[in-house]
């Protein structure tokens, strides 16, 4: 069975360069900016819908953080503010793959938050009782019960958080699955094509300018992941958000200690679908400082105070670049976002040693069992951890969906139906006033409730 998985089965999603498009076509009703998770859901239920739509993606198609996460999709731990979100999303991922005509991986196998001490106990109590209201069927479950779906586990917990209905996918094969479907639709995907910048009339958006040329447009959407706020401050939107470093790794295929996601908040485990597991450290925040760090981290400390002692900062060449990217500049010269198709960050090597440490630890009978491949992403966060979904009030026409904080792999279908009618002016099916990017400048207070 090893031999069958390629030692690059990730990584080759980002490596080479990026097609180029032959033509780019002169208008579309929507364009995104950003071939992610957020971008090509929110493009599939646009084309769906019969919606001329166009992606523009700078690289390859889940080359950064979409197609480098844990591949969770849960509920469980989510914030309130997320609940319905996710919810949807979880209906729409159960039948993706069959509406599609491709597999993305999907598998329903649950989730489990292991619990060590009678902290943890009170906190998944509390969530338990909370998610009752969403009938997500997750409840507390003691060792006897936790011994049936992890097994061989060296280390003892009390118990776990465990929600059944929640499941797994392949970030790898998911986006870029969904992408084809959105040609198939209709739509147009571009990669190799750097949007520059916007064009106005009238005090609103009148087109895109992209590195091939202009596509006329009334409608944008920035879903840009760890480049938004770079973008919307060249068009003097500010938009607070960092960016975290996650290192990840898979391992061999092996035999089977856990058939969903689990972590101790010392290791993270997920069943792949080749037979492997992704694996990563459960809570570790890995911070490399930049200048947006001393100009938005006022706002971060809400955030910062509930997970500190997780925190590791690090000052390098990512303080060095931004310091030397220019806020603004000229729509017919070659842009940052062409000179770094992708955000491709070194895994951490500390983090990695860690993540081994803890595999072997906890399944002694993994410890024989290789990490075949490693690589990190950048994952783009929100000083409360929750995403920005919102219509910027300066430019009418330019809408934003940032700041997923590392739970926009799983929520990323359900925010894409909500987003495609957000846009669009249609019935979007919830409340997103709590996305608003105003919340960072209105006063409203910054309460984060779950971490990245």
């Amino acid at each position: 069975m090893a031999e069958s998985v390629p030692a690059d089965l990730v990584s080759r999603t980002w490596a080479g360069d990026p097609q180029p498009p032959e033509a780019i076509p002169p208008s579309a009703d929507v364009v995104i900016i950003g071939g992610g998770i957020i971008g090509v859901s929110t493009a599939w239920f646009l084309a769906r819908n019969g919606i001329d739509v166009v992606v523009c993606e700078k690289g390859h198609i889940a080359g950064e953080q979409s197609g480098r996460n844990w591949g969770w999709v849960r509920q469980q731990g989510r914030d309130r503010r997320e609940m319905p979100m996710i919810v949807e999303s979880l209906r729409i991922w159960r039948t993706l793959g069959d509406e599609i005509g491709e597999d993305v991986g999907f598998s329903e196998q649950g989730v489990l938050y292991l619990i060590d001490n009678d902290c943890q106990l009170e906190r998944y109590a509390a969530w338990a009782k909370f998610a009752e209201d969403y009938a997500t069927g997750t409840r507390l479950i003691e060792p006897k019960e936790l011994r049936g779906l992890v097994q061989g586990a060296a280390v003892q917990w009390r118990g776990a958080l465990y929600t059944a209905s929640d499941g797994r996918a392949e970030p790898h094969k998911a986006v870029p699955a969904l992408a084809r479907a959105v040609v198939r639709r209709g739509g147009t995907v571009l990669t190799s094509c750097a949007v520059r910048g916007i064009e106005t009339a009238a005090g609103r958006v009148s087109a895109v300018v992209t590195e091939h040329g202009r596509i006329r447009t009334s409608t944008v959407l920035c879903a840009a992941g760890a480049w938004t706020s770079m973008f919307c401050r060249s068009l003097g939107i500010r938009v607070p958000q960092l960016k975290v470093r996650g290192t990840v790794a898979r391992t061999a295929p092996a035999e089977l200690v856990c058939s969903g996601s689990m972590t101790d908040r010392r290791l993270a485990l997920r069943r792949r679908q080749d037979g492997g597991y992704t694996v990563a450290h459960g809570v570790v925040i890995d911070h490399p400082v930049t200048p947006s760090t001393v100009r938005f981290g006022s706002q971060f400390m809400p955030a910062v105070r509930m997970d500190a002692r997780h925190l590791r900062l690090s000052l390098g060449r990512e303080f060095v670049e931004e310091m030397s990217t220019p806020k603004r500049w000229q729509l017919d010269e070659r842009s940052v976002f062409e000179r770094c198709r992708v955000l491709n960050p070194r895994p951490n090597r500390r983090i990695l040693r860690q993540i081994r440490k803890h595999l072997d630890r906890t399944f002694p009978q993994l410890a024989a069992t290789p990490l075949v491949e490693s690589w990190a992403g950048m994952i783009e966060t929100t000083p409360d951890v929750v995403p920005v979904i919102d219509e910027a009030q300066r430019l009418p026409g330019f809408f934003i969906a940032t700041g997923f904080s590392g739970h926009g792999f799983g929520i990323g279908p359900g925010a894409g139906k909500a987003i495609a009618a957000f846009v669009t002016g249609g019935d979007v099916g919830l409340d997103v006033k709590a996305f608003r990017l105003g919340r960072f400048s209105d006063g409203t207070p910054i309460r984060p409730e779950t971490g990245v």
